[in-house]
Protein backbone atom coordinates (compact mmCIF):
# COMPACT_ATOMS: atom_id res chain seq x y z
CA UNK A 1 0.00 0.00 0.00
CA UNK A 2 1.09 3.77 -1.28
CA UNK A 3 1.14 5.66 2.17
CA UNK A 4 -1.74 7.94 2.54
CA UNK A 5 -2.03 10.95 4.38
CA UNK A 6 -5.85 11.67 5.46
CA UNK A 7 -6.37 15.01 6.08
CA UNK A 8 -9.54 16.68 7.88
CA UNK A 9 -10.14 20.28 7.29
CA UNK A 10 -12.91 22.74 7.74
CA UNK A 11 -13.92 25.41 9.98
CA UNK A 12 -12.66 26.76 13.68
CA UNK A 13 -15.31 24.88 15.96
CA UNK A 14 -16.46 22.15 13.69
CA UNK A 15 -15.12 18.67 15.27
CA UNK A 16 -11.98 18.31 13.45
CA UNK A 17 -10.44 16.92 16.54
CA UNK A 18 -13.18 14.50 17.66
CA UNK A 19 -13.28 12.96 14.22
CA UNK A 20 -9.35 12.74 13.84
CA UNK A 21 -9.21 10.93 16.79
CA UNK A 22 -11.83 8.47 15.53
CA UNK A 23 -10.05 7.98 12.12
CA UNK A 24 -6.57 7.48 14.18
CA UNK A 25 -7.61 4.79 16.26
CA UNK A 26 -9.59 2.81 13.43
CA UNK A 27 -6.99 3.05 11.23
CA UNK A 28 -4.19 2.81 14.07
CA UNK A 29 -2.25 6.24 13.22
CA UNK A 30 -1.04 9.25 15.11
CA UNK A 31 -2.35 12.68 14.62
CA UNK A 32 -0.32 15.19 13.28
CA UNK A 33 -1.83 18.71 14.15
CA UNK A 34 -1.30 21.34 11.62
CA UNK A 35 -2.90 24.16 13.73
CA UNK A 36 -0.72 27.04 13.37
CA UNK A 37 -1.73 28.93 17.01
CA UNK A 38 -1.46 25.17 18.61
CA UNK A 39 2.09 24.97 18.58
CA UNK A 40 2.84 27.31 21.39
CA UNK A 41 2.89 25.92 24.87
CA UNK A 42 1.50 29.00 26.58
CA UNK A 43 -1.39 28.90 24.86
CA UNK A 44 -3.77 26.78 26.04
CA UNK A 45 -7.54 28.13 25.98
CA UNK A 46 -7.36 30.62 23.59
CA UNK A 47 -6.59 27.80 20.53
CA UNK A 48 -8.82 25.04 21.71
CA UNK A 49 -5.88 22.35 22.28
CA UNK A 50 -7.57 19.27 22.60
CA UNK A 51 -8.34 18.24 26.25
CA UNK A 52 -5.87 15.79 28.17
CA UNK A 53 -7.93 13.07 27.73
CA UNK A 54 -7.98 13.67 23.94
CA UNK A 55 -4.78 13.85 23.77
CA UNK A 56 -4.23 10.50 25.98
CA UNK A 57 -6.25 8.62 23.28
CA UNK A 58 -4.43 8.77 20.69
CA UNK A 59 -0.33 10.44 20.12
CA UNK A 60 -0.40 13.64 19.27
CA UNK A 61 2.62 15.81 16.51
CA UNK A 62 3.24 19.60 16.99
CA UNK A 63 0.75 20.55 19.98
CA UNK A 64 2.64 22.74 22.35
CA UNK A 65 5.66 21.98 21.33
CA UNK A 66 7.27 25.67 20.68
CA UNK A 67 7.46 28.75 22.83
CA UNK A 68 6.17 32.23 21.91
CA UNK A 69 9.38 33.06 22.17
CA UNK A 70 10.42 30.90 19.50
CA UNK A 71 10.88 31.92 16.24
CA UNK A 72 8.50 29.30 13.98
CA UNK A 73 7.40 30.12 10.18
CA UNK A 74 5.28 27.57 8.12
CA UNK A 75 8.37 26.59 5.83
CA UNK A 76 10.01 25.12 9.43
CA UNK A 77 6.62 23.43 9.96
CA UNK A 78 6.63 22.15 6.03
CA UNK A 79 10.26 20.83 6.86
CA UNK A 80 9.39 19.04 10.17
CA UNK A 81 6.24 17.29 9.12
CA UNK A 82 7.72 16.04 6.60
CA UNK A 83 10.85 14.25 8.29
CA UNK A 84 7.97 13.28 11.38
CA UNK A 85 5.92 11.84 8.57
CA UNK A 86 8.90 9.76 7.20
CA UNK A 87 9.35 8.00 10.31
CA UNK A 88 5.72 7.34 11.05
CA UNK A 89 5.24 5.93 7.52
CA UNK A 90 7.64 3.33 8.61
CA UNK A 91 5.32 2.01 11.53
CA UNK A 92 2.26 2.46 9.27
CA UNK A 93 0.83 3.28 5.87
CA UNK A 94 -1.88 5.64 6.80
CA UNK A 95 -1.57 8.48 9.13
CA UNK A 96 -3.67 11.55 10.03
CA UNK A 97 -3.35 15.30 9.99
CA UNK A 98 -5.71 17.91 11.49
CA UNK A 99 -6.04 21.30 11.62
CA UNK A 100 -7.80 24.75 10.20
CA UNK A 101 -4.20 26.31 9.13
CA UNK A 102 -5.05 26.37 5.29
CA UNK A 103 -1.21 27.87 4.13
CA UNK A 104 0.37 25.31 6.77
CA UNK A 105 -2.22 22.06 5.28
CA UNK A 106 -0.72 23.38 1.63
CA UNK A 107 2.26 23.67 2.40
CA UNK A 108 2.48 20.20 3.96
CA UNK A 109 0.46 18.63 1.08
CA UNK A 110 1.69 20.39 -1.94
CA UNK A 111 4.68 22.40 -0.47
CA UNK A 112 5.52 26.21 -0.71
CA UNK A 113 5.43 28.77 -3.23
CA UNK A 114 8.83 30.49 -4.39
CA UNK A 115 8.88 34.32 -3.21
CA UNK A 116 12.00 36.70 -4.03
CA UNK A 117 13.88 38.80 -2.23
CA UNK A 118 13.05 41.80 -1.74
CA UNK A 119 14.15 45.28 0.20
CA UNK A 120 14.15 45.09 3.63
CA UNK A 121 13.36 48.66 3.83
CA UNK A 122 9.88 47.84 1.95
CA UNK A 123 8.87 46.15 5.24
CA UNK A 124 9.75 49.26 7.58
CA UNK A 125 7.56 51.34 5.69
CA UNK A 126 4.78 49.05 5.59
CA UNK A 127 5.49 48.41 9.77
CA UNK A 128 5.24 52.08 10.08
CA UNK A 129 2.11 53.15 8.45
CA UNK A 130 0.72 49.96 9.95
CA UNK A 131 1.76 51.75 13.07
CA UNK A 132 0.78 55.11 12.28
CA UNK A 133 -2.46 54.38 10.13
CA UNK A 134 -3.39 51.01 11.54
CA UNK A 135 -4.75 47.79 9.58
CA UNK A 136 -7.12 49.25 7.31
CA UNK A 137 -4.54 51.40 5.11
CA UNK A 138 -2.64 48.04 4.39
CA UNK A 139 -6.05 46.26 3.76
CA UNK A 140 -6.82 49.01 1.28
CA UNK A 141 -3.15 49.30 -0.47
CA UNK A 142 -3.73 45.13 -0.40
CA UNK A 143 -6.89 45.30 -2.54
CA UNK A 144 -5.60 47.52 -5.28
CA UNK A 145 -2.44 45.82 -5.75
CA UNK A 146 -3.61 42.43 -5.78
CA UNK A 147 -7.45 41.79 -5.48
CA UNK A 148 -6.82 37.85 -5.53
CA UNK A 149 -4.86 37.68 -2.28
CA UNK A 150 -7.17 40.49 -0.75
CA UNK A 151 -10.21 37.91 -1.32
CA UNK A 152 -8.65 35.27 -0.04
CA UNK A 153 -5.89 36.23 2.92
CA UNK A 154 -6.58 36.43 6.66
CA UNK A 155 -7.58 40.37 6.46
CA UNK A 156 -7.17 40.69 10.45
CA UNK A 157 -3.40 39.92 10.44
CA UNK A 158 -1.47 42.41 9.80
CA UNK A 159 1.87 40.02 9.04
CA UNK A 160 0.66 38.07 6.38
CA UNK A 161 -0.95 41.22 4.76
CA UNK A 162 2.37 42.62 5.02
CA UNK A 163 4.03 40.21 3.46
CA UNK A 164 1.86 40.45 0.59
CA UNK A 165 2.23 44.06 -0.04
CA UNK A 166 6.39 43.65 0.08
CA UNK A 167 5.86 41.25 -2.67
CA UNK A 168 3.46 43.40 -4.31
CA UNK A 169 5.73 46.43 -3.84
CA UNK A 170 9.17 44.73 -4.48
CA UNK A 171 9.01 42.69 -7.35
CA UNK A 172 6.66 44.51 -9.39
CA UNK A 173 3.85 41.63 -9.59
CA UNK A 174 1.23 40.42 -7.54
CA UNK A 175 1.84 38.36 -4.72
CA UNK A 176 -0.66 35.78 -5.98
CA UNK A 177 1.32 35.52 -9.52
CA UNK A 178 3.98 33.89 -7.49
CA UNK A 179 1.64 31.03 -6.14
CA UNK A 180 0.13 27.69 -7.12
CA UNK A 181 3.84 27.13 -9.39
CA UNK A 182 4.62 23.97 -10.04
CA UNK A 183 6.47 22.03 -6.97
CA UNK A 184 7.77 18.94 -5.72
CA UNK A 185 5.56 16.05 -5.77
CA UNK A 186 4.98 14.29 -2.64
CA UNK A 187 5.71 10.57 -1.90
CA UNK A 188 2.66 9.80 -0.10
CA UNK A 189 -1.10 10.05 -1.55
CA UNK A 190 -3.59 12.59 0.09
CA UNK A 191 -7.45 12.12 1.07
CA UNK A 192 -9.03 15.20 2.16
CA UNK A 193 -11.54 15.29 4.84
CA UNK A 194 -13.78 18.41 5.08
CA UNK A 195 -16.61 18.70 7.73
CA UNK A 196 -19.20 21.53 7.32
CA UNK A 197 -22.23 22.64 8.34
CA UNK A 198 -24.90 25.09 7.52
CA UNK A 199 -23.29 28.92 8.41
CA UNK A 200 -25.73 29.69 11.18
CA UNK A 201 -24.57 26.39 12.88
CA UNK A 202 -20.93 27.06 12.65
CA UNK A 203 -21.84 30.90 13.86
CA UNK A 204 -23.61 29.52 16.67
CA UNK A 205 -21.07 27.04 17.36
CA UNK A 206 -18.07 29.27 17.33
CA UNK A 207 -20.46 31.76 19.82
CA UNK A 208 -20.99 28.83 22.19
CA UNK A 209 -16.98 27.55 22.18
CA UNK A 210 -16.15 31.52 22.66
CA UNK A 211 -18.60 31.59 25.73
CA UNK A 212 -16.66 28.60 27.20
CA UNK A 213 -13.08 30.07 26.95
CA UNK A 214 -14.41 32.50 28.89
CA UNK A 215 -16.00 30.45 31.18
CA UNK A 216 -12.62 28.07 31.63
CA UNK A 217 -10.06 31.52 32.24
CA UNK A 218 -9.42 32.68 29.08
CA UNK A 219 -9.25 36.24 30.08
CA UNK A 220 -7.01 35.22 32.51
CA UNK A 221 -4.84 33.38 30.14
CA UNK A 222 -4.68 36.34 27.83
CA UNK A 223 -3.83 38.26 31.20
CA UNK A 224 -0.43 36.52 31.92
CA UNK A 225 0.60 37.07 28.25
CA UNK A 226 -0.60 40.33 27.68
CA UNK A 227 3.23 41.61 28.85
CA UNK A 228 4.26 39.82 25.71
CA UNK A 229 1.51 41.15 22.90
CA UNK A 230 3.86 42.78 20.49
CA UNK A 231 4.92 39.07 19.91
CA UNK A 232 3.93 37.63 16.53
CA UNK A 233 2.44 34.46 17.96
CA UNK A 234 0.10 36.69 19.73
CA UNK A 235 -0.78 38.35 16.81
CA UNK A 236 -4.51 36.42 16.90
CA UNK A 237 -8.03 36.18 17.34
CA UNK A 238 -8.64 35.30 21.06
CA UNK A 239 -5.86 37.49 22.43
CA UNK A 240 -5.67 40.49 20.28
CA UNK A 241 -8.76 41.54 21.46
CA UNK A 242 -8.47 41.14 25.47
CA UNK A 243 -5.47 42.99 25.23
CA UNK A 244 -7.34 45.91 23.92
CA UNK A 245 -9.33 45.35 27.12
CA UNK A 246 -6.69 45.27 29.41
CA UNK A 247 -5.48 49.05 27.61
CA UNK A 248 -8.66 50.21 28.22
CA UNK A 249 -9.60 50.09 24.68
CA UNK A 250 -12.21 47.86 25.12
CA UNK A 251 -14.81 47.35 27.92
CA UNK A 252 -14.63 43.22 28.43
CA UNK A 253 -18.30 42.60 26.96
CA UNK A 254 -16.88 44.42 23.69
CA UNK A 255 -13.79 42.59 23.59
CA UNK A 256 -15.51 38.89 24.07
CA UNK A 257 -17.72 40.06 21.32
CA UNK A 258 -15.44 41.07 18.83
CA UNK A 259 -13.53 37.77 19.46
CA UNK A 260 -16.86 36.32 18.88
CA UNK A 261 -17.04 38.46 15.35
CA UNK A 262 -13.80 38.19 14.14
CA UNK A 263 -13.37 34.16 14.89
CA UNK A 264 -16.89 33.82 12.61
CA UNK A 265 -15.05 35.95 10.21
CA UNK A 266 -12.19 33.74 10.24
CA UNK A 267 -14.16 30.37 9.70
CA UNK A 268 -15.44 32.15 6.45
CA UNK A 269 -11.78 32.66 5.25
CA UNK A 270 -11.43 28.99 6.11
CA UNK A 271 -14.29 27.79 4.04
CA UNK A 272 -13.15 29.77 1.06
CA UNK A 273 -9.36 28.50 1.74
CA UNK A 274 -10.58 24.97 1.79
CA UNK A 275 -13.82 24.91 -0.43
CA UNK A 276 -11.09 25.54 -3.64
CA UNK A 277 -10.38 22.25 -3.57
CA UNK A 278 -12.60 19.79 -5.49
CA UNK A 279 -10.90 16.55 -4.42
CA UNK A 280 -11.72 16.79 -0.64
CA UNK A 281 -14.92 14.58 0.76
CA UNK A 282 -16.99 16.73 2.38
CA UNK A 283 -19.60 15.19 4.91
CA UNK A 284 -22.17 17.15 7.43
CA UNK A 285 -20.71 17.86 10.86
CA UNK A 286 -23.19 15.10 12.06
CA UNK A 287 -22.10 12.13 9.26
CA UNK A 288 -21.97 8.68 11.22
CA UNK A 289 -18.32 7.79 11.61
CA UNK A 290 -18.89 4.91 9.55
CA UNK A 291 -20.33 6.27 6.78
CA UNK A 292 -16.93 8.68 6.47
CA UNK A 293 -14.84 5.59 7.45
CA UNK A 294 -16.23 3.60 4.22
CA UNK A 295 -15.80 6.54 1.77
CA UNK A 296 -12.05 7.20 3.15
CA UNK A 297 -11.36 3.39 3.11
CA UNK A 298 -13.08 3.52 -0.81
CA UNK A 299 -10.69 6.28 -1.85
CA UNK A 300 -7.64 4.79 -0.51
CA UNK A 301 -8.78 1.51 -2.18
CA UNK A 302 -9.17 4.03 -5.42
CA UNK A 303 -5.75 5.27 -4.82
CA UNK A 304 -3.36 2.10 -5.07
Amino acid sequence: MKNTLITIVGPTAIGKTALSIKLANHFKSDIISCDSRQFFKEMTIGTAVPSADELKAVKHHFIQNRSIFDAYNVGEFERDTLAKLEDLFLENPIQIMVGGSGLYVDAVLKGLDYFPEVDPKIREDLTKELEEKGIESLQEKLQKLDVETYNTIALDNPHRIMRALEICIGSGKTYSEFKNKPKEPRNFNVIKVGLTADREIIYNRINQRVDLMIENGLVEEAQNLHQHKTLNALQTVGYRELFSFFDNEFTKEFAIAEIKKNTRRFAKRQITWFKRDEKTLWFDYKSDIEKIINEVENSIENER
